[in-house]
């Protein structure tokens, strides 16, 4: 499946059942592995197993194959294996500890300083 077509369905599930602050990273320059993260916050523990499933039907209804789902048991943080695209679905707390955003973005402020850093 297209990788521009998987991440709008992703969103369309994520945004089904009200995910917040829905990031989606490119990361095809950054990892040979995968080619998009798409970070979700949920409210509760329910909401991220049911944001997390949701994406899981809606992809496998589309076609599309789910690798693995991991962190369903806790419910903190679940993560959804698309292959092309890995999906977060995180309670606020988690999703700003880890705070994925800066690992996977280009142009954070911690990015420019290594690379200053690197240049003196």
């Amino acid at each position: 499946m297209d990788v521009r077509k998987l991440q709008e369905i992703v969103v369309g599930a994520l945004e089904d059942i009200k995910a917040r602050d829905i990031q989606v990273l490119d990361t095809t320059r950054l990892s040979p592995l995968f080619d998009c993260v798409i970070i979700a916050s949920a409210d509760s523990t329910r909401q991220v197993k049911a944001l997390a499933r949701n994406v899981h039907d809606k992809v496998c209804a589309a076609g599309g194959e789910v690798l693995g789902v991991e962190g369903e048991d806790a419910g903190e943080w679940v993560l959804v294996d698309l292959g092309d695209i890995v999906v977060h679905v995180m309670q606020p707390a988690v999703r700003g500890y880890y705070n994925l955003e800066e690992l996977w973005h280009v142009g954070t402020a911690r990015s420019r300083a290594v690379a200053a850093a690197a240049a003196a």
